[in-house]
């Protein structure tokens, strides 16, 4: 098998353009996600029922089907709905845009949330006592306390999170949408050389996910000052 290294190289310029299509679904739809998973968390780890088992609900959906289920379910389910046509709703999910976005934030919101419970659940019992001991309120405590250390617990894992958000955007380009996958779908449609283009997206993919890891491992470097390594002293 041959390669047309000059297909290749021809259609870095548009794939480049998804790419960029790429990077912002994934981003808009982790910093929604994150807003949305903080509050989700922190009901999930209540003991009252009547917050705890909605969200255990809205989780079970979201973790328990495919996301491209999902995205079908709100392309062709609520774009498509009367109801929804005839409503204030209909801008936004006319939209295959503003449905990616709208299905990859629940989507991430369920996943982040139930990171968060679990680093919410490892934050070190001693840390909360001795807060409470010097006289903090119960919302000082999870606002100085608990949130911080949790996020730093998470980090690890919602780096994970972040790269599995990444690769199941390629499913966008199911709903007509441009980003890296499909843009490389249409250029095969028109060249019928899939190799050629595959290749170059999933180099693309790793250039994302490479800078995506580095990113993480500088942010949780920063964030834990106790596990560098102490400063030379000449």
């Amino acid at each position: 098998m041959e390669f047309d290294f000059q297909l290749m190289v021809d259609s870095i310029p548009a794939l480049f353009k998804g790419m960029g299509m790429t990077a912002q679904l994934v981003a808009l739809a982790l910093a929604l996600g994150l807003c949305l998973a903080v509050p989700l968390a922190l009901a999930r780890t209540s003991k009252n029922p009547i917050l705890w088992m909605p969200v255990y609900g809205f989780i079970f959906v979201f973790r328990g089907t495919p996301i491209l289920v999902q995205i079908f379910l709100v392309y062709y389910g609520l774009g498509q709905s009367e109801t929804v046509r005839e409503s204030f709703l209909w801008p936004f999910f006319k939209e295959a845009y503003w449905c990616a976005i709208f299905t990859f934030t629940l989507n991430t919101s369920a996943y982040t949330a139930e990171i968060l419970r679990g680093a919410i659940k490892a934050v070190p019992h001693g840390e909360l006592e001795a807060a409470r001991a010097l006289g903090l309120s119960r919302l000082l405590v999870l606002r100085r306390i608990t949130v911080p250390r949790a996020f730093r617990l998470a980090l690890p894992a919602y780096g994970n999170e972040i790269i599995l958000m990444l690769k199941a955007s390629a499913l966008a380009s199911t709903i007509t949408l441009l980003d890296l996958t499909g843009v490389a779908r249409v250029i095969v449609a028109r060249t019928f050389a899939p190799y050629e283009l595959f290749v170059i997206a999933a180099l693309m993919y790793l250039a994302l996910t490479l800078i995506i890891v580095r990113t993480l491992k500088y942010t949780e470097w920063r964030l834990s000052p106790h596990l560098r390594p102490p400063p030379q002293v000449n």
